[in-house]
């Protein structure tokens, strides 16, 4: 199955991250674009080919949203694809002031 996905979890709320907009870059330009569902989760995205990718996260506006201060306004996780036949799943865990991600299944 060839599609890309993501969810966001705040980790300091114990809670997915419902609101966030989030964008997909191939080489720069972006193919794909959303906003994470009530469970923090964005699907539907396809890989067109191998190579360069970027998700880029607006968490400023999801923070500022709650009133809550933040020192990221924006995360961006560069990955590359292998095989595009693939399935890709790249988890944010996010808080106010630091993030981790990985390699999902």
């Amino acid at each position: 199955m060839n599609t890309i996905s993501t969810h966001v979890l705040d980790t300091a709320l114990g809670e997915p991250a419902a609101g966030i907009a989030v964008t997909l870059e191939h080489d720069g330009a972006v193919i794909f674009s959303g906003v994470t569902d009530a469970d923090g989760r964005l699907r539907g995205a396809r890989p067109r080919e191998t190579g360069d990718y970027a998700f880029k996260f607006a968490v400023g506006e999801y923070f500022g949203k709650s009133k809550r201060e933040a020192f990221y306004h924006e995360i961006v996780i560069k990955f590359r694809i292998a095989n595009d036949a693939d399935h890709y799943h790249v988890p944010l865990l996010l808080s106010p002031f630091g993030y981790t991600t990985y390699r999902g299944s």
